[in-house]
């Protein structure tokens, strides 16, 4: 020390000044131990066990953060009362980078290591600052509070109607869909979006894509309400309860092509494609790579996670190898491994929560059914698993099977499974549906042999009955000539129903069928009863043909009548050229038709039909591509109240009646007083350019002369007509 005497040293230690010292040997707290946190509630363990659990949170850490240095795990090892060395339950965890420090707090606090053991990760630095922290409770400053917006405001709308998003050229707008008249515009913005429009599944978000990643926006002024920071985005799917988001990028994240701040990217995100996202609060819960197998590099699986409808668990199929099922919002894997299924192709989640909500469920917890080919001399397997128990709830063999694709009943009670069979000889094909009914203890199957290929298969929404298109047409499945579109083929279309009649013997039977007929897409009313059967994207056909499958007859035998295919009516059949997407709206009452620009080269527009068939809007618009209804989340009404409106209905239709009168009233009235007032304005135009004319014609000195001025010529002309004519027969 500078100016130290040695003939005169301080008596007491605490008497020299080291500041001298600390000023040259001083580490700034905050630059040089950002990349060590301290994990608190690890297990204690002896000497013998030691390396092993630092083996273990090496690997968790490092795969759940970022690299570690070399010899980057320091445990505490202190005697215990025997003179064994024992943890103490803490350990130091020094990383390469701040950022995958960073990452270890955000990604491993709370971590459950097994059923008793929790992590606590913290930063190094944060233990030093909140160790210093003033004990004086001092009150916070209370920031004043400012209402938001509600994102579901479009649902009190007096008239009860429904809105939709109109995408064209460069602009996006929002309209009220209008009974039988033009829409009623809300609201357009130019540029909106790059590349296309997407609402959420409950309504409450409307979604656009820019090259930096996704923007929600909603309430009546339509403001931003969160961003999501994923460069070049292309695909997105929400949770079916709006709490989630999932985006797809084909570019993989690239921190070095990112800025330093304004991005919630680590280490550990790097390469990664997928990412899931907190709608509420915008933050990132975590990033995927892009599994593909070597047969399917230039596609991409979408939606790459399928959600549970509880939204509590989640899940993505690795073709050929696992099922992979993981909790929400931990992100972590239910069980902390995937399911080993050799040979796996799809699965689907049913739409059934799994709870004691619904009595016609028999199993309690949430169901998804995958299924798997044939490999070798296993045949095919359509089988059941619950979650998070992972026990096998139902399977199903199956020989022959080319192909089988899963649809669930919305309710969850039956799940249909259409399988692409073959004969021995692999020379023809047909298929079979297989129907689980999940709603029986052992979930019986039943099997329904069709001896032709099925182009489609649709539920009734909340009913028990089904349509399929099949086609026996020799043309199915023929390559069409070289700049020739597909061939429009003959298919059949099938209705069946649940007959309960006899309880020993229920099943699924056929109701009706429609043969020859061009369509090759169906689709369900929301609500129900209603179907069009549609013809998208051919080259010689768009034909729409609006049924209803509850009709009653005025007429008739009573026999017929009790015919299960009696019912089923055709009201009205329609044709819109050029025809490439078909949407019904919420409430079941409209279905739009749209031609879009992405599709077609010509002859774009849309087209909003009432649910019998008949127009209500039509309008051409160059470089149309989307339109697509505001969905709405589920009533909040009992089924005792919806029985209740019901019983009442034609008090309400009454009502109703008055107010379409009255608007209709309204709107005639508004016609007319545009239609006078335009008359007046012309008529007043027309005068003042008269006048303005004759002063100035008076100024040059010239009058205008009539032709027939002094020889005109008065003509009478005489008309009959005939009042009443009476033909008498006499004889």
């Amino acid at each position: 020390m500078p100016g130290l005497d040695l003939n005169n040293l301080p008596e007491r230690i605490e008497d020299i000044n080291f500041d001298d010292i600390y000023e040259k040997h001083h580490v700034p707290l905050e630059t040089d131990f950002d990349t060590i946190v301290v994990v608190d509630g690890a297990p204690i363990v002896d000497e013998a066990k030691e390396g092993k659990l630092i083996t273990v949170l090496t690997k968790l850490f490092a795969k759940g953060a970022g690299e570690i240095k070399e010899n980057g795990i320091w445990m505490p090892m202190t005697p215990n009362e025997e003179g064994k060395k024992t943890s103490s339950g803490y350990l130091f965890i020094d990383f390469v980078s701040a950022e995958s420090a960073h990452a270890a707090v955000k990604n491993l606090d709370g971590h459950k290591l097994s059923k008793s053991v929790t992590l606590s990760v913290n930063k190094f630095t944060d233990v030093e600052k909140y160790s210093d922290m003033n004990e004086e409770y001092v009150e916070p400053t209370i920031e004043p509070f400012v209402p938001k917006e509600h994102f579901k405001s479009f649902l009190m709308d007096p008239l009860a109607r429904d809105q939709f998003v109109l995408y064209k050229g460069d602009d996006v707008s929002v309209f009220w869909n209008r009974k039988g008249d033009s829409p009623e515009h809300v609201y357009s913005r130019t540029n909106w979006t790059e590349t296309y429009v997407q609402w959420s599944p409950k309504g409450s978000y409307l979604s656009t894509f820019h090259t930096q990643g996704i923007a929600l926006w909603g309430g009546p002024s339509w403001e931003k309400i969160v961003r999501f920071v994923h460069p070049g985005v292309k695909l997105i799917d929400f949770s079916p309860n709006e709490r989630y988001l999932v985006t797809w990028s084909n570019e993989p994240i690239n921190l070095a092509r990112l800025p330093e701040s304004g991005h919630p990217y680590s280490d550990y995100d790097e390469g990664n494609q997928v990412a899931i996202w907190d709608v509420k609060t915008g933050n990132l819960l975590r990033t995927f790579p892009l599994v593909q197998t070597s047969e399917e590099q230039k596609t991409v699986r979408w939606p790459m996670f399928k959600w549970s409808a509880s939204e509590k668990h989640f899940a993505r199929v690795i073709p050929g190898q696992q099922l992979s099922v993981y909790e929400a919002p931990s992100m972590g894997l239910v069980g902390k491994k995937s399911i080993k299924i050799p040979g796996i192709v799809d699965f689907e989640w049913s739409p059934s929560k799994g709870d004691a909500s619904d009595p016609k469920i028999y199993q309690k917890e949430e169901v998804l059914a995958y299924w798997t080919p044939e490999v070798g001399n296993q045949p095919a397997r359509v089988s059941m698993i619950g979650v998070p128990s992972k026990e096998t709830v139902a399977t199903k063999t199956l020989f022959n099977v080319s192909e089988c694709k899963l649809y669930w009943q919305n309710q969850g009670h039956y799940l249909a499974v259409k399988a692409d069979r073959h004969t021995k000889t692999k020379k023809s094909t047909f298929a079979n549906i297989e129907i689980f009914d999940v709603s029986q203890k052992g979930v019986p199957v039943e099997t329904i042999e069709l001896k032709d290929p099925m182009l489609a298969f649709a539920w009734e929404p909340y009913g028990y009955r089904f349509a399929t298109i099949t086609t026996s047409d020799p043309n199915f499945g023929a390559t069409p000539a070289h700049g020739q579109g597909p061939v429009t083929i003959k298919t059949d279309v099938k209705f069946f129903h649940l007959d309960t009649s006899k309880k020993s013997s229920s099943g699924f039977r056929l109701m009706k069928t429609l043969e020859k007929k061009t369509c090759n897409h169906l689709f369900w009313s929301p609500k129900g009863h209603n179907i069009v059967l549609a013809t998208l994207r051919s080259s010689s056909s768009s034909d729409l043909e609006f049924y209803d499958l509850d009709f009653e007859p005025l007429s008739g035998d009573k026999k017929d009548k009790k015919k299960p295919g009696a019912s089923v009516q055709l009201l009205s059949t329609q044709e819109h050229y050029g025809v490439s997407d078909v949407e019904w709206d919420p409430s079941g009452r409209y279905v739009v038709t749209g031609s879009s620009m992405w599709r077609n080269s010509a002859d774009h527009g849309f087209c909003v039909w009432d649910f019998k068939g008949q127009l209500s809007f039509k309008q051409n618009i160059e470089n149309f591509k989307q339109l697509l209804w505001r969905p709405r989340p589920e009533s909040l009404l009992s089924e005792e109240e919806k029985k209740k409106i019901k019983k009442n209905l034609r008090q309400y239709s009454k009502q109703f009646d008055e107010e379409d009168l009255a608007m209709g009233d309204a709107t005639a009235a508004k016609l007319r007083a545009e239609r006078k007032k335009a008359l007046e304005e012309w008529y007043a135009w027309r005068k003042s350019t008269e006048r303005a004319l004759n002063e100035e014609r008076e100024a040059l000195g010239k009058q205008l002369k009539l032709a027939d001025e002094g020889e005109s010529e008065e003509i009478e002309e005489w008309v009959e007509e005939v009042i009443e004519e009476t033909e008498e027969i006499v004889g």
